[in-house]
């Protein structure tokens, strides 16, 4: 399915503008419709403020938030409005714990939703709870844009983390817009299975599926010669030289990678190219 309407989310002008450029980039190859949502946020929490607060500290967070939404749109607008794409804003003010159920009314209608790394330097909770809204409750693609990223105007080279799971697979067809025009699709498996059905052609049976839709993809299986994955496969998508990695996220619980880690994670930890995920 094409990409025709792309959603983004800006939380920081200054922050998150790599985010909204790639947006329009995507947008104007796709001749999508982009919506950029600028969210002002109310951190405050359930149960801060003790009992018989003034309503009218409450109140002077949401109107914080509220401007701070405003703020950022107006910024928006101006960045837009020389550009020769369909787009629209949309303010909106959320409180942390609804922000799931609200972000989820909007980004189910989006083909794909692009966002910033939601860890390292400026990055709070709000930004894991962005990401984890779109691939779970709304089950909608996201490219995650690596902190000071930028998008190309055409991608070229695309590598692709294949473990035969229903996540990877879901995130390859997702991604089939990007890869049916990519030059070169490399696809990259770790340690495969010796005893698997694929034991004697690892990927075979994928590189069919894909060159029906017009991908020639090439095969490379990696040992894991590092001590995660994830170190093998960053390694593989430097000396492929790709401007993006398609891969599927969260295999494992998020509670049990949130405490102990694990690919997603890592990967969007560490990643210097765009990442492309589905769940």
């Amino acid at each position: 399915m094409p990409f025709k309407t792309i959603t983004t989310i800006m939380c920081d002008a200054k922050a998150d503008m790599h985010t909204l450029n790639a947006a329009i980039a995507l947008a104007r190859r796709e001749e999508a419709h982009l919506d950029v949502i600028c969210l002002g946020l109310d951190r405050t929490q359930l149960g801060f403020y003790y009992a018989g607060t003034n309503a009218m500290i409450l109140q002077d967070n949401l109107q914080i938030a509220q401007k701070e939404s405003e703020d950022l749109e107006a910024i928006v607008n101006a960045h837009l409005a020389a550009e020769d794409i369909q787009w629209a804003t949309l303010p909106i003010t959320a409180q942390m714990v609804g922000l799931t159920v609200q972000l989820s009314n909007i980004l189910r209608y989006s083909d794909l939703v692009i966002l910033p790394r939601p860890y390292g330097p400026n990055r709070d909770r709000e930004h894991e709870e962005i990401l984890e809204a779109a691939l779970f409750s709304c089950r909608v693609p996201v490219l995650v844009m690596p902190d000071d990223a930028v998008l190309p105007d055409r991608i070229q080279r695309v590598v692709v983390a294949w473990n035969d799971s229903s996540e990877a697979l879901g995130a390859i067809r997702a991604a089939l817009p990007v890869l049916s025009v990519a030059d070169n699709v490399n696809i990259a498996i770790i340690d495969p299975p010796t005893h698997g059905p694929d034991r004697s052609d690892p990927g075979g049976a994928l590189c069919q599926m894909l060159a029906r839709h017009g991908v020639q993809p090439e095969v490379s299986v990696l040992a894991k010669t590092m001590p995660r994955v994830t170190d093998v496969l960053s390694r593989h998508v430097s000396d492929q030289a790709a401007d993006m990695l398609v891969m599927g996220a969260y295999g494992h619980s998020r509670f049990r990678e949130s405490i102990l880690g694990g690919a997603t994670r890592d990967m969007l930890e560490m990643a210097e190219v765009p990442v492309f995920m589905s769940h």
